[in-house]
């Protein structure tokens, strides 16, 4: 069965299963995040008090930490979860928004490596920050192309035995050995606030319903890929493209649309 089937396949089993997912992320992305895992067909949970993330660990499909706005409190809730999810068995994702950038960035990204991600996604200079390898990180934005970041994904995946998504103008998807290409999507969602954190959470979806981690990455990664292009067909800018047209090609699209336009190689 061709990777395009297999994905349309398994966004159809989310959308009926309608997993829920635990979604520790920054306050730039809350809104979006939540609304693009509700537009694809998952519920999701936007927690991240100490005192109760380990209760939202064990109640929920998969967790997410994404590192985007940190604060001591945040850190120690998402550790917190982190090594609940780890001593539980569950799944869970990590986006270290910005690594690299500052010396608290990756003491976090450090500490949370401990617990072993499910799946890491990042760009690449994400991706060069926490393989160790010295490379300019502006902000949260990446300064290399994905593909420069392939061999630094594999090392990362081989280390942490976990799969990583690097993306991209292409991206990709390695878990050490394998990797799988992805083409889709558009220029325009670099434009818009939280794209990448919001993706992220679609991984979590697929995760909670037992796709393997190599295929729920770049299941995500081709789904919200075609949504992006659908949205940008009919979007006047990236106001549009974020406030409405993102969000209803999330939510229109149908088997036949994944199937004819994933671009896996």
């Amino acid at each position: 069965m061709s990777l395009n089937q297999r994905c349309a396949d398994a966004l159809e089993k989310m959308r009926k299963k309608t997993p829920l997912c635990h979604c520790i992320t920054n306050y730039v992305s809350m809104d979006i995040m939540a609304n693009t895992l509700l537009a694809i067909g998952a519920s999701p949970i936007m927690a991240h008090e100490v005192d109760e993330v380990e209760d939202m660990v064990s109640i929920c499909g998969a967790t997410l930490v994404n590192i985007g706005t940190l604060s001591q409190r945040w850190i120690e809730a998402m550790v917190k979860a982190a090594k609940k999810a780890d001593a539980i068995g569950k799944c869970w994702v990590l986006d270290p928004v910005g690594a690299g950038a500052t010396p608290l960035r990756m003491s976090t990204c450090k500490e949370l490596l401990k617990y072993h991600p499910t799946v890491i996604r990042g760009n690449a200079s994400e991706i060069f920050a926490l393989a160790g390898i010295a490379n300019g990180s502006r902000g949260v934005d990446s300064t290399d192309s994905s593909s420069a970041a392939i061999n630094a994904g594999k090392a990362l995946a081989k280390e942490y035995h976990c799969v990583v998504g690097i993306t991209g103008e292409v991206d990709y998807v390695t878990d050490g050995d394998r990797v799988i290409e992805i083409h889709n999507g558009v220029e325009m969602c670099t434009l818009i606030t939280a794209a990448g954190c919001s993706l992220t959470s679609i991984i979590c979806a697929f995760l909670a319903i037992g796709i393997p981690p190599m295929e729920a990455t770049a299941f995500t990664l081709a789904c919200f890929g075609v949504a992006s292009e659908m949205a940008a067909e009919k979007a006047k800018g990236p106001g549009s493209l974020r406030v409405m047209e993102l969000m209803d090609a999330l939510y229109l699209m149908k088997k036949e649309d994944i199937i004819a336009r994933a671009r896996f190689a």
